[in-house]
C-alpha cells in the first residue's frame, strides 16, 4: 500500500516536471511566481497547442464560454483536455477511432455537435450544459453559462452506431486528487447552507425513476457530497435527463470519464458510505447506477496512446507525445 500511494504522489511530481520543461522550451520567461510549470497570464496562449491558440480563444469567446481559474497552469485539466480533443473537432475520421478505443467499438458515424467559429461543422463540443436547464441550476443572482454556475461536460461528442444516435459527455482529469468533503457554507446574506440548496436542487434528480442513481442502495444525497463523488452525481444526472429529453434526437447519453493511468490517487473512495462498495472510485459509482452502462471509466493512454503511435508525424499527435511525457509510460 505504501509503494502505490508513493507512486501516486509521484505521478504529480513528474507532470510538473514534464510541464516546466515544456513550458521552457516552447515560451520565452515562462516562469510564473517561481512556479515553472505555469505561465504569467498574459502568456496563456502557450499553454495551447499551437494548432487550436486562435479558434480556442473564438470559440470561447462566441459561445460566452468561461476559462477555469488556472488555464495558464499546465496541470490544467480543462487545457489538457483541448489539447487532446479541440484538434480533432473537424478531424472525424481521427475522432471516431478515438470513441472505438474508449468505448471497444467499431469507428462509429460521427455527428456535428455544433458550428464551430469559423463557421465550420464540429464535431466536439466543449463545456457543454445541456440545451435546457434540466437540473434548475443558475436560478436566482447567478447566471448559468457554460463552464459556469451550472454542470458542466468537459466535452461533448454525438454519433451514429447500431442504428441508434448516441451522445458521450466527457469529464477530463490529469493530475487531481481529492479527500475532504465539499465546502459547505453561508454566503453573507444567505439564509441557507450550501448543501441545503444543493439538496433542494437535486434530491428529486438524483434517483430513480427520475435520476440515474438506483433507489435500493439506501443511499442519501448527503453521500456524495465528496469529490469525485458530488461531481460523477451532477455530470449522470445531467446525461439521463438529456436522453429522457432526447436531446438532438439521441437515444442513449453516456458519461465518459478520461484520465491518466499513473494518477491512483484519483481512484480513491473519499466518501464514508460508499467505501462498502469497494476501493476504485469509479467502479464504485458505476455500481449506484441504474443503467451501470451509463458510465464509462478509461484512461487517456487507452482512448489515445494507440492512435497517436501510429500517427508520429501529425502535428497533433506529435505536440501530445512531446508534451504529455506519461503516454510513453509504460
Amino acid at each position: 500500500m505504501a509503494e502505490r500511494q508513493e507512486s501516486a504522489n509521484a505521478f504529480i511530481g513528474r507532470q510538473q516536471l514534464s510541464q516546466a520543461a515544456h513550458f521552457a522550451a516552447v515560451c520565452p520567461h515562462p516562469g510564473y511566481e517561481g512556479s515553472a510549470y505555469r505561465l504569467a497570464p498574459h502568456l496563456r496562449e502557450f499553454n495551447l497547442a499551437p494548432t487550436i491558440r486562435r479558434a480556442a480563444q473564438a470559440y470561447f469567446t462566441e459561445k460566452q464560454i468561461t476559462w477555469h481559474t488556472h488555464a495558464n497552469h499546465g496541470l490544467s485539466s480543462q487545457v489538457c483536455c483541448l489539447n487532446f480533443l479541440m484538434p480533432l473537432a473537424t478531424r472525424p475520421e481521427v475522432l471516431s477511432r478515438v470513441v472505438a478505443n474508449a468505448l471497444g467499438i467499431e469507428p462509429p458515424e460521427m455527428l456535428e455537435v455544433e458550428r464551430g467559429p469559423d463557421g465550420d461543422p464540429w464535431f466536439v463540443g466543449f463545456e457543454w450544459i445541456g440545451e435546457e436547464n434540466y437540473l434548475n441550476e443558475g436560478v436566482g443572482s447567478s447566471s448559468r453559462t457554460r463552464g459556469a454556475n451550472a454542470t458542466s461536460s468537459d466535452a461533448i461528442v454525438r454519433f451514429r452506431h447500431a442504428g441508434q444516435v448516441e451522445t458521450l459527455l466527457i469529464e477530463w482529469k490529469y493530475t487531481e486528487k481529492y479527500g475532504a468533503p465539499i465546502l459547505n457554507r453561508v454566503r453573507e446574506g444567505a439564509t441557507r447552507s450550501s448543501n441545503e440548496v444543493r439538496a433542494e436542487r437535486y434530491r428529486e434528480l438524483m434517483f430513480a425513476p427520475d435520476g440515474p442513481i438506483r433507489v435500493d442502495l439506501n443511499l442519501k444525497l448527503d453521500d456524495f457530497f465528496w469529490e469525485p463523488f458530488y461531481q460523477l452525481l451532477r455530470q449522470q444526472m445531467l446525461a439521463f435527463q438529456m436522453e429522457k429529453a432526447c436531446e438532438a434526437a439521441t437515444q442513449c447519453v453516456r458519461v465518459l470519464h478520461i484520465s491518466p493511468a499513473g494518477n491512483l490517487r484519483l481512484h480513491a473512495v473519499t466518501s464514508p458510505a460508499l467505501k462498502q462498495f469497494g476501493e476504485d472510485a469509479f467502479a464504485v459509482f458505476a455500481k449506484m447506477l441504474v443503467h451501470d452502462d451509463r458510465f464509462i471509466a478509461r484512461t487517456i493512454e487507452q482512448a489515445f496512446g494507440p492512435l497517436i503511435a501510429e500517427m508520429p508525424r501529425d502535428p497533433w499527435a506529435a505536440y501530445l507525445a512531446d508534451r504529455y511525457a506519461f503516454l510513453a509510460t509504460d
